[in-house]
């Protein structure tokens, strides 16, 4: 690969992730294209240069690729013991899923992005682990994380904003254990 080819790369990676946090910070509606540019180091022309327009960026940004670990033959016990860390990487302040899931409850393209997400990558995980009923088991777990996700990182929901990683984990061992396993209620 060629040094320019490198620097493309690497200013397109860079723009990205100045994108997350911008739409995470500011919304879809308040983040501009030289507000993200200014964040990357680079020119506005650049980043429309690259992504075409405030929709192209956004359309970008929340492309993600969650990278679920293989949870075929993981005890349904402990599936949250190898789920959370993972989410709560992504959700974390830090983390590339925090804009698109702010911008998901006023964004269409966002909450559709976040839903494409969701049946792509995450209901395929956890099919392998469930019962039966596999796309109603993966939904249930999906919108009970995403609303821990908005209540404990958009919200700062008290005591969730506060609780320890380890802490959460244990209180959602069980109920993602009874949504993948559990009788479904007559």
């Amino acid at each position: 690969m060629s040094p320019r080819a490198r620097d493309a790369e690497a200013s397109r990676a860079s723009i990205l992730a100045a994108a997350r946090v911008r739409f995470g910070e500011h919304g879809f509606e308040r983040t501009t294209i030289r507000s993200v540019a200014a964040r990357a180091g680079v020119d506005p022309a650049l980043v429309m240069r690259y992504f075409g327009s405030k929709d192209g960026l956004f359309a970008a940004a929340s492309r993600l690729d969650v990278r679920l670990p293989d949870l075929s033959g993981t005890d349904p016990a402990r599936v949250a013991d190898v789920l959370l860390p993972v989410f709560i990487e992504l959700w974390g302040p830090d983390g590339p899923f925090l804009s698109l899931l702010r911008a998901a409850t006023s964004n269409p393209a966002a909450s559709e992005a976040l839903l494409q997400v969701l049946s792509d990558q995450v209901t395929p995980a956890l099919a392998t682990v469930a019962r039966d009923r596999p796309a109603e088991r993966a939904a249930l777990v999906g919108a009970h994380l995403l609303g821990i996700a908005v209540a404990r990182y958009v919200l700062g929901s008290p005591p969730l904003s506060t609780m320890d990683d380890v802490t959460l984990i244990r209180w959602l061992r069980p109920v993602l254990a009874h949504y993948l396993t559990g009788d479904v209620p007559a």
